[in-house]
Formats: structure tokens, sequence, C-alpha cells
């Protein structure tokens, strides 16, 4: 069980920035290009690529695999040279003011990759080493208490579960106490009941301040915990925008309508709506939201003298979204490859 104590942020330089940026993360014009061995072009994983995550914001980056999403989260985390283009992280730019930028993020990458020999507590004084955090200011056990290893922190790595290790990740890029932090697919493999666990967590991290940046192909994740999510494909930005506006952006919706007697065709009163029978007394209406009102669909049913039994709605949810955006940019890149 996750504890969900506010971890402290202790007033020292060299774990927390004392600057305040207006944002958390700035991306400008952003391109990577990989080259083979004679130097020519061979991949662009980045085109271009331009966002800004607010201050405590809870950012989704979504995309198909290889479309550029761990090629972004690398050059943020100093893994990856950028080719062109600028980013900065808390105010400090990635390339020249590298020390400050690495201090401000922490990375929870996809791989468990962690030394099967060391041990919970270990791990954490290694990495707090790593960062340059004095003893004095170092917070291991309460760092592992908060993510509910304090009882395994002398147990061996390689002794924990897997669910426990995605927490030791967490707990490691934690302990420099960074106002960024990356989630690079953090419940891949994880079940249900540690899944829930772990975004209370996070979502407690967030609430007191903490900017998430997400990234996971369970979209009705990224649905019910971002507020603002961006969507790349082809190493490109297609989409980043409030997450309620996106939704938006299908204006979709599907209303089925039972009622009390069976129909062998649409109703005068209904025509305009375009509905449809199924299974004889059910009525399938889809229609754009922004166009068209429920109350409207119901006030038709009952003047045709229908008695209305049950109803039932569905709107277009974030993989409507996502699949209906990458597949637009997909089709677009492949006809600027054509006609090249």
């Amino acid at each position: 069980m996750l504890v969900r104590n506010q971890l402290l942020r202790p007033n020292h330089p060299t774990i927390m920035p004392e600057t305040t940026p207006e944002s958390a993360v700035e991306v400008l014009n952003l391109n990577k290009t990989y080259t083979d061995r004679s130097g020519r072009q061979a991949v662009q994983a980045l085109v271009d690529v331009s966002l800004t995550i607010k201050k405590g914001a809870f950012f989704g980056l979504l995309g198909p695999n290889g479309a550029g999403k761990s090629t972004l989260i690398n050059i943020l985390a100093g893994l990856v040279r950028r080719t062109s283009g600028t980013a900065r992280i808390w105010g400090f730019d990635i390339d020249t003011e590298m020390r400050q930028a690495r201090r401000s993020i922490g990375i929870v990458p996809q791989e468990l990759n962690l030394d099967p020999f060391f041990t919970p507590r270990e791990l954490l004084e290694l990495q707090a080493g790593l960062y340059g955090v004095p003893p004095a200011f170092r917070r291991t056990d309460e760092i592992l208490d908060a993510v509910g290893l304090g009882p395994h922190a002398d147990s061996y790595a390689r002794s924990l579960s897997g669910g426990m290790r995605r927490r030791l990740l967490v707990a490691k890029a934690l302990v420099h106490t960074p106002p960024v932090l990356v989630l690079d697919e953090p419940t891949a493999g994880v079940d249900i009941a540690l899944r829930q666990q772990l975004w209370a967590y996070v979502r407690h991290l967030n609430e007191n301040g903490t900017t998430v940046l997400l990234t996971t192909h369970y979209l009705e994740e990224a649905q019910a915990l971002c507020d603002t999510i961006a969507i790349i494909n082809h190493g490109r930005l297609i989409a980043c925008e409030p997450t309620v506006a996106l939704l938006r952006r299908l204006d979709s919706k599907q209303m089925a309508v039972t009622v009390d007697r069976h129909l062998d065709r649409i109703p005068a009163p209904l025509e305009p709506f375009q509905g449809v029978i199924e299974n004889g007394n059910r009525l399938i209406f889809r229609y754009a939201p922004s166009r068209v009102g429920d109350g409207e669909i119901l006030s038709a049913v009952i003047a045709a003298g229908l008695q209305i039994r049950a109803i039932a709605t569905e709107e277009a949810d974030l993989e409507d979204i996502f699949l209906s955006l990458t597949r637009s940019s997909t089709s677009a890149t492949e006809n600027v490859r054509l006609s090249a």
C-alpha cells in the first residue's frame, strides 16, 4: 500500500532549483535525425516539434510505436543529442545549462534497469550521491516509505516483485526532489491493483506541485489522468491541447432509444435525424453534439407517439480521437513521400 504523505522539499540548491520559471518544459523546433555510417540521413525521428508544459501540469505524450516519444524523452534526459532546436527544463537549457536541467528532472524508464545485487536503500543512496545530494539532505527512508518499500529497504532488488521494482524506479527518480517527473510507460506489464496504487501516489505528487510528463499505451489512463495531451506521429506533433478540448474534436455521439413497439420504418418526426431501426424496437441515432441536442431527438421520439423504455448513449473517447488523428497524419505523410 502506498503511503500518501507529502514528500518534504529540502531548501538546498543541489536538490531543488531555486528559480520559478513560467513553464516546466519548453521545446521549440526540435529536430533529431539519425544518420547511417556514411553520414547520410537515415531516419528523421523528430520534425520541428514545439510544445510547452505548464508548471504543475499532468501532461500526456501519446503516439504509436516508433512515433518519436522515446527520442523526445531521451533528449530531455540528456541521453540523446538533438540535431537542432532548443529545449528547456524548469527554465534551464538542456545544452548550455545541462547540470541544472538534469537536476530539474526525474526519469522513470520503461525498462526495469536495476542492479539485482543492490538493496533499495543502497540504490537510492547511490542515486543521491550521483546527483550530489549531501548526506544530511537525503531522504532515503522517507521516499521508500512513501512508495511502500520501507519493509523491503534492505532486501536485494532481485527478490522484489515486478511491481515493487517499478515503484523502486519511481523512488530513484525522486531522490533529488525534481520539479519535473517523467514516466515512460510506467504501468507496462503491471497488474491492476498495483497500477491503481501507483497512480494514487503520482496524483499525490502532482497535487503537491510536481509536473508530470506521462507516456502510455493505455489511452484510458491518459484520458483519466492528464489535463493536457500531445499526440506525436512520424516524428511530428499532430495535436497538443487540453484533454477536454481534444475529446471535442471528433464531435460524434450515438444514442440508442428502445421504444414500446415494433417499428417497420422510421416515423416522420424522426426522419430529419437519420436514425436506423435495430431489432424492431431500438432506434439508433448518430449525430454531432455541436449541432444536435439529445433533447431534440427525444422530443421527436415522443412526438412520434412512442414511449421510451430505455436510453443508452456513447460518445467518442480518446482512443477514437487518437486513431483518427494518427491515421490522418499517416496518410498525409505517405502522400508527401509519394509526391517527392
